[in-house]
């Protein structure tokens, strides 16, 4: 990634973050009148953070890189969170100054892929970078569909969450959920910038869908590793799940996300309803995975 559009993505998230804030948020004055633009002016900010307004205008127009130190003053001035903070140091290129090594073909260890076998009551899908769908068991593949019949190039959670109609249409609350995922491949992003697939991905989905391309521009990210899912299934209804991810501990970037539901419910019933009517032995791995 080029020092200049390291300053630009800066910049870029800087306007964004600033956009989301009231006076009120960072403790300044109400203004009495309208204000001409969304959020805090710049000068409210670079008071904040205790830096000239020149030099942060300079900062949101990419002619300037910020040291450490800047970053730090303007996190606290836009009262950013945990991924936010992480966002903001990957992208000024603070977090790792390492070169980047060739990128490697994405592989799912036999461990993890015996553990999906061990899991045959229970929804699980490995992820990996750019939320590529890299393995699955039969349970995912009855909830969602079977992954083994999407091309390799489009099996990937994001697309499919804005691009397959059955995959879209089942979630209750598609609009939460795709703005969810699409946060999380800002912090993809943010790993690897200069990725030429995940450049492709984000082209394509921005052209094709409008919602995509909003919610990418408003740079806000997360890693939440659980949440609450609930769908409309074809098959059988309404189901309440909760989402758990996992991160792999041999540093690949990849996810373990399993679907559970409460014993007893009827979500439970309608999750075991489904597993009994599912085809068996689908197979459960991207070629080459």
């Amino acid at each position: 990634m080029t020092a200049s559009s390291q300053a630009g993505d800066l910049g870029v998230f800087l306007k964004a973050r600033r956009t989301q804030l009231t006076p009120r948020d960072v403790g300044l004055p109400e203004d009495d009148g309208r204000r001409k633009v969304a959020g805090l002016r710049r000068e409210e900010v670079a008071r904040l953070a205790a830096i000239s307004v020149d030099y942060y205008t300079r900062l949101e127009q990419g002619r300037v890189r910020a040291s450490a130190g800047v970053l730090k003053t303007l996190a606290d001035a836009l009262r950013l969170d945990e991924d936010q903070q992480t966002y903001l140091y990957e992208i000024a290129g603070k977090t790792d100054a390492r070169p980047r090594r060739r990128r490697a073909a994405q592989r799912v260890r036999p461990a993890v892929r015996r553990l999906l076998d061990r899991l045959p009551g229970t929804p699980a899908v490995v992820l990996g970078k750019r939320m590529d769908v890299l393995a699955w068991n039969d349970a995912a593949a009855a909830l969602y569909t079977d992954f083994a019949r999407v091309p390799a190039g489009e099996r990937n959670y994001v697309r499919l969450m804005f691009t397959d109609p059955g995959i879209r249409g089942m979630h209750l609350e598609w609009r939460h959920d795709a703005r969810d995922a699409v946060a999380a491949l800002r912090m993809e992003a943010a790993k690897d910038p200069d990725d030429p697939e995940l450049a492709r991905l984000v082209g394509e989905l921005s052209v094709q869908d409008a919602d995509f391309r909003t919610w990418w521009a408003e740079h806000r990210v997360n890693s939440a590793g659980h949440g609450t899912k609930r769908y409309r299934h074809p098959v059988v209804g309404d189901l309440t799940l909760d989402c758990d991810t996992w991160n792999s501990p041999d540093g690949s970037g990849q996810r373990l996300m399993v679907l559970t539901a409460e014993p007893g419910t009827p979500s439970d019933d309608a999750l075991r309803i489904l597993l009994s009517w599912a085809p068996q032995d689908r197979p459960a791995t991207a070629p080459g995975a």
